[in-house]
Order: structure tokens, then C-alpha cells, then sequence
């Protein structure tokens, strides 16, 4: 069942709370899920019984996405606020150095919370941060014009589409390979989340001159790549790689951008190995 916990973040302004929702299912070594920009954690429903067979599945919504408010007055959406916050969080649920995998903007932030020896392991799928200023300019294009779309379209339209695959493949084929795979309800859950997030706008500008460019040495670090991103496309795994020569760098054939429906149980796998 989902919760929510707060807890103290500096500002400042002085200490600020912060409040994330998140849900909490298995047992074993904790593993924490980061979703993308625009998503909430149900993005990762594909995979989180798979994953909770063998790990603690914590799996949470961002500020400002899902049911997570905004971050309040005196904290901006950046990477450092960021990976203040979600440090935060893990003292507060008493999980010490987690395991971590995240998507996209939740891939990066997976990634900074290993540079600074926050967390025991990292996968990332196809995380942001590894592209050319051409490369992050269509993509943040792409996203803008999903979020106006989901802004704009009615809701009776929107379930409407969900009911048929090529209507699910008009609403998600940019994050999804697959897009008639995902359920009609998922996608309408997940229209409405971008729609609402309220985090978006300043997550997205705070991204615009955002590049990974430092090693995450001493922590086992799995970087994975849909075959089929049309996103963030996967040569961008390959700078990965030779950003971190030490991470294990996984092909995802058939996936795109949000591999986690596409094959949840090849994902799984891919984390609970990065995970061991």
C-alpha cells in the first residue's frame, strides 16, 4: 500500500520539509525505484513483483509526480536538491546505502546517489544525462509536446483512446516499444500523472544543462539501454560506458524508453543481477 513520509531537507531558508509518497512490498536487500520525468512509481508495476521475490521494493514518487507534492519554497528541482532529498528519504525509512535502479531522470539521479557513495549498486535504463545538445533539445521537445497533449486532451478522450492498442500507441509509442502491451487503465493513470505533475516544468529546465560526465567507481553500476529508445536514443549507452568503464553496459532488444513493460521480465533480471 502506498505511504508517505517527510522529513528535513536544508534550504536557504532554512530547513524545509519535504513529503514523498512511495510503496513498500517484498523482502531482502532494499532496492529503491526512481521513475522519469512526467511518470510516477507505477511505471515500475510491471516489475515490482518480480523484483520483491528477492529484494525490499521501494518504489517512489518523485516531488512534484505522482502523488508527491512539489518541493516547497526555497528548493528548486536540481540535481543537488535532488540527491539531498532522496538521502533524506533513505535515513528516514532506516535504509542503509539501498540498492538503487531508476529510468530516465530516475536513471541520473541513480547514478549521482552512487557517485557520492550513497547507495550499494546502481542500474540505470537509459538515463538522461549522456546526450549532445542536439540530442537533449529533441528530447525535451518530444516531452514538452506529451505534456501539452496530456494537458489539452480530455479526459473521456483520453480513456477512449486507452481502449485500443493503436489508441495506446498514439498516447505512449514515444516511452513505450511495445505500447499495446500496457493496460488500458495504466495509460490513462499515466496521462493524468503527466498532465498533473507539477514538478515538470521546473524539473525540465533545471535539465537543460545537465551532463554526466564523472566515474561512479567502487559500487557495481549496470547501464541499460532499450534497443528501441526513441528518446534518448541508445547510442548515448555507449558514452555511458566509456564515462564508467567499470559499468556492465545491457542491450535491451525490443524495449524502448521505458523498457519496464516492454519485457518486465528481462528488466527484472537485468536489476536483480546488478543488484547482487
Amino acid at each position: 500500500m502506498p505511504a508517505t513520509v517527510s522529513f528535513e531537507v536544508p534550504s536557504p531558508l532554512g530547513p524545509q520539509t519535504v513529503t514523498l509518497s512511495h510503496a513498500r512490498v517484498g523482502r531482502g536487500e532494499p532496492l529503491v525505484l526512481l521513475h522519469g520525468i512526467g511518470h510516477h512509481r507505477q511505471a515500475w508495476d510491471p516489475v515490482v513483483d518480480i523484483l520483491a521475490t528477492e529484494r525490499e521494493v521501494i518504489a517512489v514518487d518523485l516531488p512534484g509526480f505522482g502523488a508527491s507534492p512539489s518541493l516547497p519554497d526555497g528548493l528548486v528541482h536540481d540535481l543537488p536538491t535532488m540527491n539531498a532529498a532522496l538521502g533524506a528519504l533513505c535515513e528516514a525509512l532506516e535504509l542503509d546505502r539501498p540498492h538503487v535502479a531508476g529510468n530516465s531522470l530516475g536513471g541520473l539521479l541513480a547514478l549521482e546517489l552512487g557517485r557520492e557513495r550513497r547507495v550499494r549498486s546502481v542500474t540505470a535504463l537509459s538515463p538522461a544525462g549522456f546526450w549532445t545538445q542536439a540530442e537533449r533539445r529533441y528530447a525535451f521537445a518530444v516531452l514538452l509536446g506529451m505534456r501539452r497533449t496530456a494537458e489539452r486532451m480530455p479526459l473521456p478522450l483520453v480513456e477512449r483512446l486507452s481502449r485500443s492498442a493503436a489508441g495506446r500507441a498514439a498516447l505512449t509509442s514515444a516511452i513505450y516499444a511495445r505500447p499495446g502491451r500496457r493496460s488500458p487503465e495504466a495509460v490513462v493513470a499515466e496521462t493524468l500523472a503527466l498532465a498533473r505533475a507539477t514538478g515538470f516544468t521546473e524539473t525540465l529546465r533545471a535539465g537543460a544543462a545537465v551532463r554526466f560526465t564523472d566515474d561512479v567507481p567502487g559500487i557495481p553500476v549496470t547501464v541499460a539501454w532499450g534497443a528501441r529508445d526513441r528518446l534518448l536514443v541508445p547510442r548515448q549507452g555507449v558514452r555511458a560506458k566509456r564515462t564508467i568503464p567499470g559499468a556492465r553496459l545491457v542491450r535491451l532488444p525490443g524495449c524502448g524508453h521505458v523498457p519496464m513493460n516492454d519485457d518486465p521480465a528481462l528488466v527484472a533480471r537485468v536489476i536483480l543481477d546488478g543488484s547482487r
